[in-house]
């Protein structure tokens, strides 16, 4: 069973951040930059928020507001869940949902040490599962099939 560590090691560590005094043009200036979605929102060395394209697209058109003018601080969720680099795919997938979230920092002996996507850990587990099917049919074509076929 694959660890949140796991995922890390195989998409990489980078944190991209912005402070919440920054403006939203700057935030999107970066993601696009990085071709990410979101920014961990970072003051003083703590994280304090998130900023992602659906606070950009829910709360800054269409309340009327101009993304040269408005700060991170005041668009960001607030509301952040994380997990620990520990715990498995599995239970960060069932975090991510339950939470409605898309993007989920990781923390390993309490210092931030990555961040994931629900993107990422979909494609872990379906990379899982293809190697459990994989496994299971060379198993079926394998002698342990033959040997149960042949004594019924």
């Amino acid at each position: 069973m694959l660890k949140v560590k796991d995922v890390l090691k195989m998409k990489g560590n980078d944190i991209w951040s912005i402070g919440s005094n920054e403006t939203v043009y700057k935030a999107l200036e970066i993601m696009a930059e990085k071709d990410i979605g979101a920014l961990l929102v970072i003051d003083k060395g703590q994280v304090v928020g998130i900023f992602s394209e659906r606070d950009y697209a829910r709360k800054v058109i269409l309340k009327g507001k101009s993304s040269r003018e408005t700060t991170v601080g005041e668009l960001m969720t607030k509301e952040l869940y994380s997990i620990t680099s520990d715990r498995s795919v599995e239970e960060c997938m069932a975090l991510m949902t339950a939470a409605h979230c898309r993007h989920m920092p990781v923390y390993e002996n309490k210092k931030l040490s990555g961040i994931v996507t629900i993107g990422n850990i979909v494609n872990t587990i379906i990379a899982e599962q293809k190697i459990a099917i994989s496994d299971l049919e060379n198993y079926i074509r394998g002698s342990g099939y033959a040997d149960a076929a042949s004594n019924p």
